[in-house]
C-alpha cells in the first residue's frame, strides 16, 4: 500500500472527523440546543442530558424565546414541540381543551394507572371529577382530612424527630415526607394505616413502589415506544422495575378495597361516618348501568381510583415539603419570618409547644403559604405535561400541530422565565406572593401551573396547602432543621421532582412537646 493509499483510506478520513468533531464542540458550547443528526435526529443529545433532563429542557427553551422543535430519528415517530409559553399553555390546557385529550398514547404511557382520574377522557373523566370534588367539598371530608393529619403528625412525625433529636441522628428528610403522606392518604382513601412513618422506619413495599413508577414513566416520554416496550417484554430495566411496582400497588389495595367492602356487607359503618367508599362504588354503578360501559369489576375500578388519588396525594406533597425545606436552609431569614407569623396567628409563645391547629386557623398564615408556593414555583411537583391535539391546530406561537405531534409543556421552566417572574426569578422570595394590604396574591393557572390548569386543575388543591401547612408549621415552631453539609442536591429525571439523593439533615428541639 502506497502513502497515498494510506493517506486516503486513513489520515484523511481521520482528519475530516476530527475537525468535525471540533466544529461540533464549538456549537456545542454556544447553544443549548442538540444537534440534528443525520438518520438520528436530534436523540443522541436527548440521551446524552437524561440525567439532567429539566434542565436540558430550561437550557432550549430560555435560549429559543420559549419554543423549540425537536426532530427525532427517522425510524421512530418523536417528533416533539417542547414549550414553556402562557400563550401555548392557556390555549392547550384551557382554551382549546377539548381538543388536547390524554388520548390513547398517554394513556399507554401511564397504563399503570388503569381508568383512574389521570388517565381518562370523556364522561368517564367527568364522573370522576364530579364524585372526587362532591366529596372534597363535603364539610365532614374536612373534619375527616384535619383528623387524619394531625394523627399522622402526632403519632408518626413528631415521636419520630423527638428520637432523631435525642440520638442526633441525621435523617433523610425526604423519606419521611414520603412516609408521611402515604400513610395520611392510605387512611384517607381506604380507612387503612400501614404505619410506614414509624420509629424503626419500617419498609413497607406500595409506599416505595411510587419513586420506581415515577423513574419508568418520564423515559416512556422520551425514549423510542419500540425501545421500552421491548423493555417491557423482557422484564429488563426500569420497566421490571415498574412491572414490580405495579404488583405492589395491587398486593396492598386489593385486600384494603375486600376488607372495605366486608364491612359494607356487614353494616359495620357507622350512618354518621364519611365514606369515600361507597360514593365511588356508586359512581361506578352510575356508569356501567350505562349501554356499553365496560369497566370490568368494581374492584379494578376502585383499584385505579384510589391509585392515582394516592400517587396524586403521596408524591406532590412530600416532593413540595422536601424542596420547601431545603430552600428553607438556604433562607434564615424567611424560617424566622414564618415562626413570627405562627406565634401572632397561632397565639403562641416562642416556647410554647404547637400540638393541633384547625382548617380554618391555618388559613391565616398567609405568608407561610406564600413560601410554599414560591417552593412549588421552582420546584414544581408535576415537571412536564404531554399532550397531543385530536385535530390539526395552531398554537398562538404560530406552531402548527398535528395529532402526531408530541407537545412536550415544562413546567420547570416557567418557574425560571425572567419575561414572567422578573431578574429575580431564581431567587426564593415568599413576598412575591402577598400583596401590599398582606392578603395573597393570585396568579393565572398558565403563569403558575403548579396544580396544572383549566378544567383538569387539581382536585386537591385545597388539601395540599391543608398538609403542608400543618405539617410545615409544626415542624418550624417545635424544631431546629439543619442541612448536613457536603450532600449534592439535584432534581430526578422523573415526571415527579424528587431529589436525587434525598435531603439528608439533622433535627434539634426547639420547643418541648
Amino acid at each position: 500500500m502506497t502513502l497515498m493509499d494510506v493517506l486516503g483510506y486513513y489520515v484523511i478520513p481521520l482528519i475530516i472527523l476530527c475537525f468535525t468533531y471540533w466544529n461540533l464542540k464549538n456549537k456545542w458550547a454556544k447553544s443549548s440546543k442538540p444537534t440534528n443528526w443525520p438518520i438520528f435526529g436530534m436523540l443522541p443529545g436527548l440521551v446524552h442530558n437524561a440525567h439532567r433532563i429539566h434542565s436540558f429542557f430550561t437550557d432550549i427553551l430560555l435560549e429559543t424565546t420559549s419554543n423549540f422543535e425537536f426532530r427525532g430519528p427517522i425510524f421512530a415517530n418523536m417528533d416533539m414541540l417542547f414549550t414553556s409559553d402562557p400563550a401555548n399553555i392557556h390555549h392547550i390546557l384551557s382554551r382549546n381543551f377539548s381538543n388536547y385529550p390524554k388520548g390513547p398514547e398517554f394513556r399507554e404511557i401511564f397504563d399503570i394507572l388503569g381508568n383512574g382520574i389521570f388517565n381518562v377522557d370523556s364522561e368517564l373523566w367527568e364522573i370522576h371529577r364530579k364524585t372526587t370534588m362532591s366529596l372534597m367539598n363535603h364539610s365532614k371530608f374536612q373534619t375527616l382530612l384535619q383528623r387524619n393529619v394531625w394523627d399522622t403528625i402526632d403519632k408518626g412525625i413528631v415521636p419520630t424527630l423527638d428520637i432523631l433529636a435525642k440520638q442526633d441522628t441525621p435523617v433523610d428528610l425526604q423519606d419521611i415526607f414520603q412516609r408521611f403522606s402515604f400513610d395520611t392518604i392510605s387512611k384517607l382513601l381506604l380507612d387503612h394505616d400501614p404505619k410506614s412513618l414509624s420509629v424503626n422506619l419500617p419498609h413497607v413495599p406500595c409506599e416505595k413502589a411510587f419513586n420506581d413508577m415515577v423513574d419508568a414513566l418520564l423515559y416512556r416520554h422520551v425514549l423510542p415506544e419500540r425501545y421500552w416496550k421491548l423493555q417491557k417484554w423482557l422484564r429488563i430495566g426500569k420497566e421490571k422495575n415498574l412491572m414490580k411496582a405495579w404488583e405492589s400497588f395491587d398486593q396492598f389495595i386489593y385486600p384494603a378495597i375486600s376488607k372495605r367492602q366486608e364491612k359494607l356487607i356487614n353494616n359495620e359503618i357507622k350512618d354518621d361516618d364519611f365514606d369515600l367508599f361507597s360514593d365511588y362504588v356508586k359512581a361506578y354503578k352510575e356508569w356501567t348501568n350505562e349501554d356499553d360501559k365496560n369497566l370490568g369489576s368494581v374492584e379494578k375500578f376502585l383499584r385505579d381510583t384510589f391509585l392515582n388519588l394516592m400517587f396524586a396525594g403521596r408524591d406532590t406533597t412530600s416532593s413540595n415539603l422536601t424542596w420547601f425545606f431545603w430552600l428553607l436552609s438556604k433562607n434564615p431569614l424567611v424560617v424566622k419570618k414564618i415562626r413570627e407569623e405562627i406565634q401572632q396567628q397561632l397565639h403562641l409563645k416562642e416556647d410554647e409547644s404547637l400540638k393541633f391547629f384547625n382548617i380554618q386557623e391555618s388559613r391565616k398564615l398567609v405568608y407561610l403559604h406564600g413560601a410554599l408556593c414560591e417552593a412549588l414555583r421552582l420546584f414544581p411537583p408535576v415537571s412536564i405535561e404531554h399532550k397531543s391535539p385530536l385535530q390539526l391546530d395552531v398554537l398562538p406561537s404560530g406552531h402548527r400541530v398535528s395529532p402526531n405531534t408530541k407537545i412536550l409543556i415544562s413546567f420547570y421552566t416557567m418557574g425560571r422565565m425572567e419575561s414572567l417572574w422578573g431578574k429575580d426569578c431564581l431567587e426564593f422570595r415568599p413576598e412575591r406572593w402577598i400583596t401590599e394590604r398582606g392578603g395573597l396574591k393570585h396568579e393565572p393557572s398558565y403563569k403558575f401551573p403548579a396544580f396544572l390548569a383549566g378544567p383538569r386543575t387539581c382536585v386537591g388543591k385545597e388539601m395540599a396547602f391543608i398538609q403542608m401547612k400543618m405539617v410545615a408549621a409544626t415542624m418550624i415552631h417545635n424544631y431546629n432543621i439543619q442541612l448536613v453539609e457536603a450532600q449534592t442536591i439535584s432534581p430526578t429525571a422523573t415526571v415527579v421532582i424528587r431529589m436525587t439523593n434525598g435531603l439528608m439533615v439533622k433535627v434539634g428541639k426547639k420547643v418541648p412537646i
